[in-house]
Parts: C-alpha cells; sequence; structure tokens
C-alpha cells in the first residue's frame, strides 16, 4: 500500500488570553497508507479531534507539515469526507436531497442549474443517492423524510451517505457512534467495517471506546502525554494482524481482550515506552 497521510513532526499550540500558548500536540510523526482502518483513541482532551480537523484541512499545524498525497491542501476537499459527532445534516433538506447535496453544488452550484445538462446529471447524481440509501440499510421511502423525522442512528447513517457520495479517498469519523445508542452502535459498526471492507476507503476513526477501536480499525494510535505536564504525542502505533481475527473479519475474543488491555495501558501512560506491538507480543 503506498503512503496517503503524512504527518511530520506536527505541533499545535493554542493561545491563551493572559497565559502562555497551550501546547496540544507536539512532535507528532504518523504515516497512513492508503486502504487502512486507523482508529485514534486517547483520553479526552489529547487532541484527537485537533488531528483528524488538521487531515480535514479544516485546521492548520503550527509547526510541521500535514501531507496528502505528498502534497500540503490548504483547505477541506471532497477527497476528504467528514462525519461528525453530530448529525451534520440540512433541517431544511430531505434525506434524498441532503445525500445529493454535495456533488449537486460542486457541479453545478446555483447558476448552473439553468443548464441544460443540469436536469440529466441530476438524475445520475440521484440515483447514486438512492443506492448509498440502499447501502446503509435504508428504505427508498425515506428518502422523502426530514432529519426531524428520523432516529439518532438513521440520521447517521444519512451522514455517512452524504460523505461517501463524493468519492471520498479518506473518509475521517469524529466520535461518529457515541451518540447512540448500544445496540444502534453496535449496527453502525457493522455498517461501516463492511463499507471499508467493500470498497477500501481509507478511514480514521476517532472514538474513547478502546474496544470498538480494536473490533474496527486493522491499526489503533494512541494519543496521549508521557508526562503530567508534557503535550500529546503517540504513545503507542499498534498493528491488529489479520491471524487475531475470525473468518468474518472480527477480532476474536480473547485477542479482543488482549489487544484492549494493551491499547488501555497505553492510554492510560501506563506503557509509554510502547511504539509497536507486534502480534503475539
Amino acid at each position: 500500500m503506498s503512503e496517503l497521510i503524512r504527518l511530520a513532526d506536527v505541533g499545535v499550540d493554542y493561545p491563551i488570553s493572559g497565559q502562555k500558548t497551550r501546547k496540544v500536540l507536539e512532535d507528532v510523526n504518523l504515516t497512513i497508507r492508503t486502504g487502512e482502518f486507523v482508529a485514534v483513541c486517547g483520553q479526552t482532551g489529547c487532541g484527537k479531534s485537533t488531528m483528524l480537523r488538521m487531515i480535514l484541512g479544516a485546521e492548520k499545524p503550527t509547526h510541521g507539515k500535514v501531507l496528502i498525497d505528498g502534497v500540503e491542501l490548504p483547505r477541506p476537499d471532497r477527497n476528504r469526507g467528514y462525519v461528525p459527532q453530530k448529525y451534520s445534516l440540512f433541517p431544511d433538506k430531505t434525506v434524498l436531497g441532503n445525500i445529493a447535496f454535495g456533488p449537486e453544488m460542486e457541479e453545478f452550484g446555483i447558476v448552473g442549474r439553468l443548464s441544460p445538462r443540469y436536469l440529466r446529471r441530476r438524475r445520475e447524481i440521484r440515483s447514486e443517492a438512492y443506492r448509498l440509501l440502499a447501502q446503509m440499510g435504508l428504505q427508498e421511502s425515506d428518502s422523502t423524510k426530514y432529519p426531524d423525522q428520523l432516529s439518532g442512528g438513521m440520521q447517521q447513517r444519512v451522514a455517512i451517505a452524504q460523505a461517501l457520495i463524493m468519492r471520498p479517498k479518506i473518509l475521517l469519523m469524529d466520535e461518529a457512534f457515541s451518540a447512540l445508542d448500544p445496540g444502534t452502535r453496535t449496527e453502525m459498526q457493522r455498517l461501516i467495517r463492511s463499507i471499508w471492507a467493500g470498497d477500501g476507503t481509507t478511514i480514521l476513526f476517532v472514538t474513547h471506546n478502546i474496544a470498538e477501536a480494536v473490533f474496527l480499525a486493522n491499526r489503533v494510535v494512541v494519543l496521549g502525554k508521557d508526562s503530567p505536564a508534557g503535550s500529546s504525542r503517540v504513545l503507542l502505533d499498534l498493528e491488529i494482524p489479520e491471524e487475531c481475527r475470525t473468518s468474518s473479519g472480527y477480532p476474536r475474543r480473547d485477542e479482543l481482550e488482549r489487544l484492549t488491555r494493551v491499547i488501555e495501558g497505553a492510554a492510560v501512560g501506563a506503557q509509554p515506552e510502547l511504539r509497536l506491538v507486534e502480534f503475539g507480543g
């Protein structure tokens, strides 16, 4: 797999009124290859969401570089889809309108809707939106509903479809399932894992839930401080080989428990010396 994302000596400082700047991240070096599913864990305030926003292009590092395909990109683009914790849907648009909004606005804007090509291309975009609707496990009858008529799980399915219709190289998910009830969360975990297995989209998934990280990802990165007064950096970079998974692709129970303990230890600073844990180690 080729390199897709690189964080090189990245640091982030936030100014605090009347005080010194607060260092959130320092000396973060991380490479993510095309097609990887990487979960990012760590305690609250360790910079997980900040790192995701930098990869999205919505925030710039104070020091170092964030490279996508070897290039620094100044702003978000269609190659980086984003699914936040809170549902990112337009309340005045239907489910179908929400999913189709991105490509329709990108290709035509407002004025472009007067062009002869618009109606034909609009039909193509909406056909793709219906396909994604079905892939998300929703019914065609749901396409005419508005967000306030949907459950939390349904809204998040629509938000994922809204990101995927742009065919991004990278899908960034920031605590995307944390507001869901346990049953719906399990359904969504299986859904996103099946999407990744099907099309190989590179996924970065921020979560506080370590078991969820092990369940979903083929690699887990832990951010945290290696001293009480320090800034956050990469404390653990854990590959999860296929040997620890069942034929259905999910971790064996014994490996789930073992790997969860390793990650928990790193997240609380019990094993800050770890950088890579080999399978069976």
